[in-house]
């Protein structure tokens, strides 16, 4: 049974969603802010400690002056520079647990798993906002006169912060740093790789935050994109408006930054996702001009992809080599 466009209509499909006219001029700018941020670093050794790693509260400034919590673990006794993976979680949870990092620092890797702001973890949201922020975060700022208010922005922008701030520590080998995360942490590894051109590589596990027109106009805009169904109901009852509103979304659409990646990209995907359509995920991987591949999973939707893990876990693990 087909949830979504054959396969090989897959790898021709390029997105629907609108590319703003402004799009690289509101990156660089983006990235400029960023830049002018001071970071205000802070590593607080953690209440958790393993026999292997050195474990720490990792605390720095964002754009919006918002404090950003990460999990940093490194290895004891591992040579230096050594490789290291940042870690992006799942929309509304959190960087996870402390033990379920410590195979990639039992392989000599720093790791850094990232708090995204006003969700499950522990990082500020201080951003002031015209319009909703009862439901959802992708359309958080998308009423708002000024498109730099969109909170996804600052949540991108953080990614690239963190894996800044993991590459300039002095255990680390800055050409060696690695990407990854699922559905939520999918879209924000490709966000990430496209706004650090430095990255490695990345791995992309069925990514959120890609396309959503696509998403609206398959009648799934219900789940991680039940916000948009929401917005119409609340702020554009007729759909006067809705060119717009796509538009002004396509500031923080993975698909339209992935053209920006330079890093090797590896995805994988299940074809019966009904959470982030196939569709959604190959507007972005068609545009990505890097080295790349997709695993394909048929019987499966947006769910634990068997020996996925494995797969990614070798594919860092390069890097080591």
């Amino acid at each position: 049974m087909l949830i979504d466009m054959p396969v090989e209509q897959l790898k021709r499909y390029f997105g629907s969603s609108p590319r703003p006219a402004d799009f690289d001029r509101y990156w660089e700018e983006s990235l400029a802010e960023l830049d002018a941020v001071d970071p205000q670093l802070e590593l607080k050794p953690a209440e958790f400690q393993a026999p292997n790693a050195e474990c720490f509260e990792l605390w720095f400034t964002g754009v919006g002056g918002a404090r950003i919590f990460a999990k940093l673990l490194r290895p004891k006794n591992a040579p230096a520079p050594h490789p290291a993976v940042v870690q992006f979680h799942g929309y509304s949870g959190n960087g996870g647990d402390w033990s379920d990092k410590l195979n990639y620092v039992a392989a000599g890797f720093t790791v850094a798993s990232l708090d995204v702001r006003g969700q499950g973890g522990r990082s500020q949201d201080i951003t002031p906002v015209n319009g909703m922020t009862l439901r959802g975060h992708i359309v958080r700022g998308a009423a708002d006169p000024d498109p730099k208010k969109l909170l996804f922005r600052s949540i991108f922008l953080d990614t690239a912060r963190l894996t800044r701030i993991v590459m300039q520590l002095p255990e680390v080998d800055p050409t060696r740093v690695g990407a990854m995360g699922g559905s939520q942490g999918g879209g924000l590894t490709l966000a990430c790789a496209s706004l650090v051109p430095e990255l490695n590589r990345a791995y992309a596990v069925y990514p959120f935050l890609s396309d959503y027109r696509r998403v609206w106009n398959m009648d799934l805009a219900k789940a991680a994109y039940e916000e948009i169904q929401y917005y119409f109901r609340q702020f554009d009852p007729t759909h006067a408006n809705e060119d717009a509103f796509f538009e002004r979304l396509g500031y923080i659409d993975v698909q339209n930054l992935a053209p920006r990646i330079r890093c090797q990209i590896r995805m994988a995907t299940g074809l019966m996702d009904t959470v982030c359509p196939p569709s959604t995920q190959f507007a972005a991987y068609n545009r990505i001009t890097a080295p790349k591949d997709m695993v394909f999973y048929p019987d499966f939707g947006h769910e634990h992809l068997p020996g996925n893990n494995d797969r990614i876990f070798r594919f860092m693990m390069e890097m080591a080599e």
